[in-house]
């Protein structure tokens, strides 16, 4: 029965995690593109190769941040999923007999 559960469990948190992936990414995706553009555009079009250098550094970190905050919210499902501290708990329920 703990299998069964654990395994439903990791359907949910895969689900909830792909769920967020694909959340985060697309507005950073989108942004980071942009950024290589203006990019583009400055060290090319305008001639302007120090701005065209220093706004081609934007796109790491917009990523990096995505990436970061989107982490972050797969922790918190996790961490409501699971319950901290609760499987503990029914291991040691289940040791004395009391499921």
């Amino acid at each position: 029965m703990a299998t069964r559960q654990k395994m439903q469990e990791g359907e949910i948190s895969g689900e909830a995690a792909e769920e967020v992936g694909e959340q985060a990414l697309g507005p950073a995706a989108i942004a980071s593109a942009a950024s290589v553009g203006l990019a583009w555009y400055y060290f090319f079009v305008r001639g302007d190769k120090q701005r065209g250098l220093f706004v081609g550094l934007w796109p790491p970190t917009i990523l990096a941040f995505a990436s970061y905050f989107n982490q972050r919210k797969m922790r918190q499902q996790l961490n409501t999923i699971t319950k901290p501290g609760s499987a503990i708990k029914g291991a040691i329920d289940s040791m004395m007999g009391n499921r």
